[in-house]
């Protein structure tokens, strides 16, 4: 019965996936088609840069959701991460040396919320919520209302500037080697396959011999890790280090990951459909603005979105479910009549 219902499962999550991607390819075809300047290759670039910092965070906050958990402190941690970036900058810090600072940052961060959660066993939404407020504020102490715009111009080009010849930005480069981890770590690797069991049934992990606090805490501090690394990033694109970088950065993570059919209870999803649902969200947004809709309008349409993205994949299971259950099972078959004996 258990091969049974994973097999429903995958078959839900591909189903959910694949209209993702088909959502994705439409959206692209009319935008090539009917808006103005969505071709243009200085618009493209924007699009994928603009969407980078939701791509980074989604690949490590898609494993934490897989295990029944998630992260709303990564916004407020890329924001300390840029504000320490820049008051060590202004202090005369070298980049190379800020840098693996922000990178310990992270990790400090992470840990606070995965001790939080996996040694006293609070729930991760509530712990994050209280992160989000409380990293924000750490880093309003720490930069102020300053803000810090001298970078060096190589890290600024690496930042905002694209591969010759092209639209595709350099940071594209590193964020394509972090998805390919990714994907094998959670699609072929023991450690995939225990944090979709974890996201199942924490306790039948448990008894399967998988270190759950273990697992799940690791995971914490590597959405910090990536958190932190995509606070330089941001810093570095929009040359401007502020408190406030990132702010609301959170939603548009949850949204886009759970509208790749990422289950919010954890257990399903696939890598590919948190991409697909990155994208996504993020050529939407793209087109809202090509066409002059207000940013307060593009927060609901987000909003909108994640309300879809909970439900969405809900209804497609039921609606396979009921398919499942309207299907006549075969009966089973009569056992052969003893020969009689003279």
């Amino acid at each position: 019965m258990a091969d049974i219902s994973t097999g429903s499962r995958l078959r839900g999550a591909v189903r959910w996936d694949t209209a993702v991607g088909a959502m994705l390819v439409v959206l692209l075809l009319c935008s090539f088609s009917f808006v103005d300047n969505f071709d243009n290759a200085l618009n493209l670039s924007f699009l994928i840069g603009n969407t980078l910092p939701i791509a980074m965070i989604a690949l490590p906050m898609t494993m934490l959701v897989v295990s029944g958990e998630i992260d709303l402190s990564v916004g407020s941690t890329a924001g300390l991460s840029g504000a320490v970036m820049g008051a060590l900058w202004n202090s005369g810090t070298a980049i190379e040396v800020i840098i693996p600072i922000c990178v310990g940052l992270g990790v400090v961060c992470g840990l606070v919320n995965g001790l939080l959660v996996t040694r006293l066993g609070l729930p991760s939404l509530a712990v994050t919520i209280g992160t989000l407020a409380a990293y924000r504020g750490i880093a309003q102490i720490v930069l102020g209302a300053n803000s810090v715009t001298d970078f060096p111009q190589q890290y600024l080009d690496f930042g905002a500037g694209r591969i010759a010849g092209t639209f595709v930005p350099y940071a594209a480069i590193p964020w394509a080697v972090l998805l390919l981890v990714a994907v094998v770590v959670l699609h072929a690797t023991p450690i995939g396959r225990s944090l979709f069991a974890i996201g199942a049934s924490q306790e039948a992990a448990r008894f399967a011999g998988i270190r759950v606090r273990r697992l799940k805490l690791s995971m914490f501090v590597a959405t910090g890790v990536v958190a932190s690394l995509t606070g330089v990033f941001w810093a570095l694109h929009y040359a401007s280090a502020r408190y406030d970088n990132a702010t609301g950065l959170e939603l548009s993570v949850v949204a886009a990951v759970l509208l790749g059919g990422i289950d919010f209870d954890g257990g399903r999803g696939t890598l590919g459909g948190a991409v697909a649902g990155v994208f996504l969200l993020g050529a939407l947004q793209n087109v809202m603005s090509l066409v002059n809709v207000s940013a307060q309008s593009q927060i609901v349409v987000t909003g909108v979105l994640l309300v879809i993205s909970v439900l969405g994949p809900r209804v497609a299971r039921q609606v396979v479910a009921a398919q499942a259950r309207r299907r006549p099972t075969p009966a089973p078959a009569q056992a052969a009549a003893p020969a009689r004996t003279a």
